[in-house]
């Protein structure tokens, strides 16, 4: 029974990714410019950019949301990291290239199908990189609004453009060699997310509480090790040949693994909103979202064997938008509605 759902969710995922969209693009984007250039706009994973609001946590929980210097600062940061990550993206696709073209599901991709030439992809790549550079000077010219905390260690723009290279260099070393190392591969995509945290904190400049972060590490450790089950599943005795890696884990420690670090953020996260800087205890109201979202998402990883790109079920599943939407507004309530 098992085996023959997750025949059922190769092929709806097939089915999926070779959608009429994908095969006219693939058609269109080998004899034409426009299509080449939307072939690169697909490489770039813009669902993916969903990871990037991670830049507003600090203005939000720092209650700067409706400064507007820190707001205008906060979505340069993030357009940055956009275009930075899509950098990684079109950077790790070229290196896994004959790879993704025996995966089941990433041979639809623009370059591994053929859409995107790789010389478009390269010059793509400098063009994010060049982008990146000059949205990172611009920040240089948006004022700060407000004493810089971090004037000590160079400034609140230094720090921003250091963050920015440190999550640059670590993903490329991620995509070159970290991700064949077991553990540790999970432990970067984490890295990553704290990364854009800090971003988010220093380009205002603000002080966030280290619970927070530690909510990342373990959130994102959730996600990873979900993605990592997944692949298994997905790609079952075939797994090591798509990707090293997964021949290093099994589906028992992967399961332990998620059962140790959900129960953990969600505790991390409780004793923020009890001890957190923010000095308002009725954060206490959102853990039940938390707990029911978390629960949520376990249960289409388990049951819907979901759970290969934390992007699109946020997108695509209808109760998991809904949770995450409130929580979102009940923060925004009682942060910025309430009173202290």
């Amino acid at each position: 029974m098992e085996k023959s759902a997750i025949t059922q969710v190769k092929q709806s995922e097939e089915q999926e990714h070779s959608s009429t969209r994908n095969k006219t693009i693939t058609e269109t984007s080998k004899s034409t410019v426009a299509g080449r250039i939307l072939a690169i706009l697909l490489a770039m994973r813009p669902k993916q950019w969903t990871k990037n609001l991670a830049i507003f946590v600090g203005i939000v929980f720092a209650q700067r949301l409706f400064t507007l210097s820190s707001f205008e600062r906060a979505c340069v940061a993030f357009v940055v990291f956009c275009l930075a990550s899509s950098f990684i993206y079109i950077f790790n696709d070229l290196l896994d290239l004959e790879n993704d073209r025996q995966h089941p599901v990433k041979r639809h991709r623009p370059l591994a199908s053929g859409a995107l030439p790789v010389s478009w992809a390269i010059a793509a790549m400098g063009i994010l990189l060049l982008a990146c550079a000059g949205l990172t000077t611009l920040i240089f010219t948006v004022p700060v609004g407000n004493p810089d905390i971090f004037a000590s260690l160079g400034g609140s723009n230094i720090l921003f453009a250091l963050t920015l290279v440190s999550y640059l260099v670590l993903m490329v070393l991620y995509s070159i060699r970290l991700k064949h190392v077991v553990l540790l591969d999970v432990f970067i995509i984490a890295s990553g997310f704290v990364l854009r945290i800090l971003a988010g904190a220093v380009v205002i400049p603000v002080q966030i509480s280290p619970w927070l972060y530690l909510v990342t590490i373990l959130l994102s450790l959730f996600l990873a090790l979900s993605k990592r089950r997944h692949e298994l599943v997905l790609l079952q005795g075939q797994a090591s040949s798509h990707r090293q890696i997964l021949k290093e884990y099994s589906l028992p420690l992967l399961d332990q693994m998620i059962t140790i670090v959900s129960a953990s953020t969600l505790m991390a996260y409780s004793l923020y909103t009890f001890q957190g800087p923010t000095g308002n205890h009725r954060l206490m109201i959102t853990i039940p979202l938390v707990l029911y979202g978390m629960f949520r998402y376990l249960y289409l990883v388990y049951m819907r064997m979901e759970g290969g790109s934390p992007e699109e079920v946020l997108l695509r599943d209808r109760h998991m938008l809904g949770t995450v939407s409130l929580c979102a507004a009940a923060i925004i309530i009682v942060l910025y509605v309430l009173p202290g």
